[in-house]
């Protein structure tokens, strides 16, 4: 529309210089941290090592030389600090690598699918990067991951030996104490008890069916020995496997917490199975050493009284083990585990003052109160921590690989007590500050009740499909396309700065995104994106029809720009206020894809404001600004 007025006695609209130069620096430096997003991403293996391998020019030479060997093409290989990436043209030969390299290079090395970023690396050492995508867009890292019951049967079984020794030294109404012989974990499962007369298996039997009546207690005779075999009613042992798997998913979810993933999918899949779906995840190796870790710790005090010669020559105490050390010299421990790790709160890796690794350990209230209690006896004696970690090994089984997870435990500190320890203590004698940081993150998420591995793992694809993405981001370019074309026609000059702020507001928007650490863009994500875009639309629509009327009503050009600025910006302001209050209740009370709308729709919305009322006008005053005009085309 055309307006013919009388020219202003007094220019206005004239943008000051400090605020032109904001503006250009804010959109230059939206524009570079939104460009990674035109690169993508690559089909890339990341390998990494395990505690005594090494990541180093051989190695990339070894797996360089089994990759041309295989045929499956490569474009990059890199070492990126302690880990070695290789880069693929497509998925196909990415994950036939892995499965190659997988073998080749056996237990010594993590190989793990990746995504990497295809950034140059000119936007790389400014800190740009490509914002990640959910799975719903671009897929991500799938691990299906198996609970080993049987190991989680036998820890429970355990835990009852100690329970029922406990039991039988306490003193029943009588005054008197319920004497056995041995109490011990059958091979094949259950809990045998032995006793010499048949009147204190009697009792016990009455005593343990009482305090223990989910188990099933049998009573027989042997060589002269009275017995009692404990073993797990059809309940008790679908109780075992839900709190396995149930514990097991709280932790896993921790240690992804941990990680920093957002917007991750962690689920129970049938009886014994849970899926971990994690988008856009940079460090998959570092993801799947986290997740699959099964370390613990045990404290125990060191065994003085006996010849540990003896011991390694077969000659082992009833109630004490032999263990072996890192530097492969042998201990031998008590049997009674003084604490293990589920009463471990917090953790943390640092240096000691010789700036070795260490780990600081906060223990809970229960916990503290048994460290104290031991240790208040054993001052002077020596304590060791033991390292419990279990890993898959394959073994070829008639002809066939079978994967089969081993228990591996080792001494990494004996210290001697020096004073009585409480709930905040330190333990030395790791080989690496990596490992020092992976092991209190594990302590830290909780320790797994029943180790775990991976059984199956693979890239997936956008689980809306590839084409109903195409479909969908094309529905969205042509309403922006539609919307500006409308713009453009309906509003002239005014319309192509409304069209020029609406890119500006997806650029900085995406810019922004991306530079949120954890944050992933999902479908309700793009929704929550296009949402703002609208809003933004919705604002400049405001302000044109308020200069409209301004000047239906003769008032001149430039001071109808300026009222129409400042009288919609109030209308813009309120009316924003409130959807972005609805948008923190949303991001406060939602979860998963409801979360990712309500943060694109938030930053959508405050970057709405800022493009729509300072974008445009610094434009406008551009093209109109500080100078005298008589025609005004809105």
């Amino acid at each position: 529309m055309l307006f013919d007025t009388h020219p202003t006695a007094a220019p206005l609209n004239k943008t000051p210089a400090w605020k032109n130069i904001l503006l250009s620096l804010i959109t230059v430096v939206s524009l570079l941290y939104a460009l990674p997003m035109v690169f993508g991403q690559d089909p890339a293996l990341q390998i990494s090592a395990e505690r005594n391998a090494k990541v180093d020019d051989a190695l990339k030479a070894r797996v360089a030389k089994s990759l041309d060997g295989a045929k499956l093409g490569y474009f990059d290989a890199e070492i990126q600090g302690t880990n070695l990436q290789f880069r693929f043209n497509n998925t196909e030969d990415q994950i036939k690598a892995k499965d190659l390299l997988k073998t080749e290079l056996g237990q010594d090395y993590i190989v793990a699918l990746n995504l990497a970023a295809a950034t140059p690396d000119w936007l790389t050492a400014i800190g740009a990067g490509p914002m990640r995508l959910g799975l719903d867009l671009r897929g991500g890292v799938h691990f299906l991951m198996e609970v080993d019951m049987a190991t989680a049967i036998e820890k429970r079984e355990t835990q009852y030996v100690d329970d029922f020794k406990t039991e039988l030294r306490t003193a029943d109404k009588d005054g008197k104490k319920t004497r056995y012989l041995t109490v011990a974990r059958q091979n094949h499962g259950g809990v045998l008890l032995k006793f010499r007369e048949q009147e204190n298996r009697d009792n016990a039997k009455e005593l343990l069916s009482r305090k223990f009546a989910d188990l099933t207690f049998t009573v027989g005779e042997s060589d002269g020995l009275f017995l009692i075999t404990t073993s797990f009613s059809d309940a008790k042992l679908r109780e075992i496997r839900d709190y396995a798997v149930q514990q097991n998913t709280t932790t896993l979810r921790n240690r992804v917490n941990e990680l920093g993933v957002a917007e991750p999918v962690i689920q129970r899949q049938g009886a014994e199975r849970i899926v971990v779906q994690l988008p856009g995840v940079q460090d998959t190796a570092q993801a799947k050493r986290i997740l699959n870790t099964t370390a613990s710790l045990e404290f125990r005090m060191v065994d003085a009284e006996h010849d540990v010669t003896s011991a390694l020559n077969g000659v082992v105490p009833a109630d004490s083990q032999l263990f072996s050390g890192r530097d492969g010299r042998p201990y031998l421990l008590y049997k009674k585990v003084i604490l293990s790790g589920d009463h471990i709160v917090d953790a943390s890796s640092g240096v000691d003052e010789n700036g070795q690794p260490q780990v600081n350990i906060n223990l809970d209230s229960a916990g503290g109160s048994m460290m104290a209690a031991e240790t208040r006896n054993n001052v002077g004696k020596l304590m060791a921590t033991v390292f419990i970690e279990y890993r898959t090994e394959t073994k070829t089984v008639d002809g066939k690989e079978v994967k089969k997870l081993v228990k591996h435990e080792e001494v990494i500190n004996a210290a001697t007590v020096r004073s009585q320890l409480g709930s905040s203590f330190r333990i030395t004698g790791i080989d690496s500050q990596t490992e020092a940081h992976n092991l209190s993150l594990s302590l830290r998420a909780g320790a797994l009740i029943a180790p775990i591995q991976i059984v199956e793992e693979r890239t997936i694809g956008p689980s809306m499909g590839a084409e109903n993405i195409r479909m969908g981001m094309n529905a969205m370019l042509a309403a922006m396309a539609i919307v500006m074309g409308f713009m453009l026609l309906k509003y002239r000059v005014f319309g192509l700065a409304a069209n020029v702020a609406l890119f500006m507001n997806l650029v900085i928007t995406v810019a922004v995104m991306s530079l949120i650490p954890g944050a992933v863009l999902t479908m309700p994500g793009i929704a929550g994106l296009v949402l703002g875009v609208a809003l933004a639309v919705d604002a400049n629509v405001l302000i044109n029809e308020r200069i409209r009327e301004e000047m239906r009503g003769g008032m001149p050009p430039q001071q109808a720009i300026h009222k129409g600025y400042e009288e919609a910006s109030l209308a813009i302001t309120d009316s924003n206020l409130t959807n972005l209050i609805s948008g923190l209740v949303l991001f406060g009370v939602g979860s998963g894809s409801i979360k990712g709308f309500a943060v694109t729709l938030c930053i959508g919305i405050l970057v709405s404001m800022f493009s729509a009322v300072a974008g445009t006008r610094a434009i406008i005053n551009a093209v109109y600004g500080g100078r005298v005009i008589k025609n005004l085309h809105v």
